[in-house]
């Protein structure tokens, strides 16, 4: 079991969504988030403007592991497709336990 973090700009609430539903996902929560940048470059290109809130969403699944690689791909190819300079975002934890 793994559990995926993504942020996004609240733009790209329904692509999101449309890639959680169409990538194995049964149930997922989100929630609004003030997404901000400072002037240190650790977080380059994570939001587009420095020393702005960004209105952005954090969304939370708990999958399986072979859905994984899926999601990574439907979010890389959206990625790629934007002319943006925000992106989605994604991190994985693996789980030791969860009930």
């Amino acid at each position: 079991m793994k559990l995926l973090l993504i942020t996004a700009i609240e733009e790209f609430e329904k692509e999101v969504k449309n890639i959680l539903k169409h990538s194995g996902v049964k149930a997922f929560s989100y929630q609004s988030v003030k997404g901000f940048k400072n002037n240190g470059d650790e977080l380059k290109n994570w939001f587009s403007s420095d020393n702005v809130e960004i209105d952005s969403l954090l969304f939370t699944v708990f999958i399986e592991s072979r859905y994984v690689d899926e999601i990574y791909i439907r979010i890389q190819d959206f990625n790629s497709k934007q002319k943006t300079f925000s992106h989605v975002h994604i991190a994985t934890v693996q789980l030791e336990k969860s009930i």
